[in-house]
Formats: structure tokens, C-alpha cells, sequence
């Protein structure tokens, strides 16, 4: 089991597993929201994902594309991302919440043409200019 936690530690949750896809986004909305190059999300299925702590004290930001992003109202740690009509048996959640170590490591980057024109990507990884699905 994984758990995490905002930096205030008021919100936390618990995960039994992470889906093994996970890529480094550079799109605008998520600098942003977390103030730093790109982001990396974790996915996990909601059914072995729980809040134990403090979900009350998430608020959500619906973007002009209908995205949902939830954050700590008090800390304003970043915690999760939803798509526009997503469903909602996978969640995606900041892996920079979380407290334990994991096994597994991103595998791409996503949307790299609206990366910070400051980072250069230096890794091997493979780069897609949208979304990993987009062509």
C-alpha cells in the first residue's frame, strides 16, 4: 500500500496499487498548478483509492476545457486531475504527494510542444507533442 498526503498533512490518502503509465506533462495548465516545469500524475482505479483524511478540505478548479483539478484549500498542494467527461473509475492523483517509495518510473513526455521553452529534455524517453494518443 502507498500513501500520501498534501504538505500540510490535513488531506491524506491510500492507494494499493499504481497503473504503470505515467509521463512527465509539460502542458501549460499543469505547470501551473504546480508551479514547476511539468507534472507527473500517478492513475490508479478509484476502487483502491481512499481518502482517510481531510477530503472535505479538497476544492476543485474546472478549467475552460472542462478538466477538473483538485488542490488543498488550506496548503494548496496539488492532488488530483480529472479529463473533461473522464469516467470515474481511474483517478490521477500528484505523485508528488506521495510519502512512500514506488516501484515504477514515468515513461514519456506529454505535450511537449508547449513545454517551458527553458527545459530541455535530456532523458531518452519517448516525446509526444500532445497526448500520448494524439497523432
Amino acid at each position: 500500500m502507498y500513501k500520501g498526503q498534501c504538505l500540510r498533512g490535513e488531506i491524506k490518502y491510500e492507494v494499493d496499487e499504481i497503473k504503470s503509465q505515467m509521463g512527465h506533462c509539460h502542458c501549460s495548465m499543469c505547470r501551473k498548478f504546480h508551479g514547476a516545469a511539468f507534472s507527473i500524475f500517478g492513475e490508479a482505479d478509484v476502487k483502491i483509492f481512499r481518502w482517510v483524511e481531510g477530503k472535505d478540505q479538497l476544492k476543485g478548479y474546472v478549467a475552460n476545457n472542462g478538466s477538473v483539478r483538485q488542490f488543498c484549500q488550506n496548503c494548496g498542494s496539488s492532488m488530483t486531475f480529472a479529463e473533461s467527461g473522464e469516467v470515474n473509475n481511474i483517478i490521477e492523483f500528484s505523485l508528488g504527494t506521495l510519502d512512500s517509495d514506488i516501484d515504477i518510473f514515468p515513461n514519456a513526455h506529454i505535450y511537449t510542444d508547449s513545454k517551458a521553452n527553458w527545459v530541455d529534455i535530456k532523458d531518452d524517453l519517448p516525446q509526444h507533442k500532445k497526448a500520448r494518443n494524439d497523432f
